[in-house]
């Protein structure tokens, strides 16, 4: 099977070239793409410097909108969609991440942050159906509708798909790993602003199942 990496990023510089890093050392991944969401950083510019099929959109369309857009770019079969902020990624986490999907164990993969920091361990104790951590088959993502406006809620309508679907959905322990908070990008006040509008998505996804 034809794997392939999706990177959804919008003003990731600062992390960008690590996750992409992490990913370029596992040799069965056919090619990763990063879609650059209306970023107005460098974050396509270091995409690009690495090798990565950068794909950069001139507006946001939000991380559902994003991670569909990638899609529509590979013919994978499986692909795996990484955070561009992520800490701590090693070649490893994207194997584990990988192959249940392409070794037919599972049909999706998420991906559960372990001994990273208190405060994203705990997130994803206590709700990890928003893991952005995520191996699907290529044919099972193109079957969940309305990605392209669920922005943030995108992790609830893959949750709620292979709950409907009946796909098997396997988690996979990210040890070691965590990502940049909001606060820590944009500063405490724009942090936690990002912060309610993420949440205001996620619960409207949410009321829509």
């Amino acid at each position: 099977m034809k794997s392939a990496v999706i990177i959804p990023a919008y003003n990731e510089e600062q992390t960008i070239g690590k996750v992409i890093e992490a990913v370029k050392q596992v040799p069965f991944i056919a090619e990763t793409v990063v879609v650059s969401d209306g970023s107005t950083d460098r974050t396509a510019d270091i995409a690009r410097a690495m090798d990565a099929k950068v794909i950069a959109l001139e507006q946001n369309l939000g991380k559902g909108g994003a991670m569909m857009v990638g899609v529509n770019n590979t013919d994978a079969d499986v692909v795996l969609f990484l955070d561009a902020d992520l800490i701590g990624l090693q070649p490893m986490h994207v194997v584990d991440l990988l192959l249940p999907v392409v070794e037919g164990r599972a049909d999706m993969t998420v991906g559960i942050f372990d001994h990273g920091r208190l405060a994203t361990d705990l997130a994803q104790f206590i709700a990890p159906y928003l893991s952005g951590q995520r191996a699907i088959k290529r044919e099972l993502f193109r079957q969940i509708s309305n990605l392209e406006v669920t922005r943030y809620g995108v992790e609830i309508a893959m949750t709620r798909f292979a709950k409907t679907a009946g796909i098997s959905v396997a988690e996979v322990e990210l040890r070691d790993m965590s990502h940049v908070m909001k606060e820590e990008k944009m500063g405490v006040v724009r942090g936690f602003m990002a912060r309610l509008k993420m949440y205001w998505e996620i619960a409207r996804c949410v009321r829509r199942s």
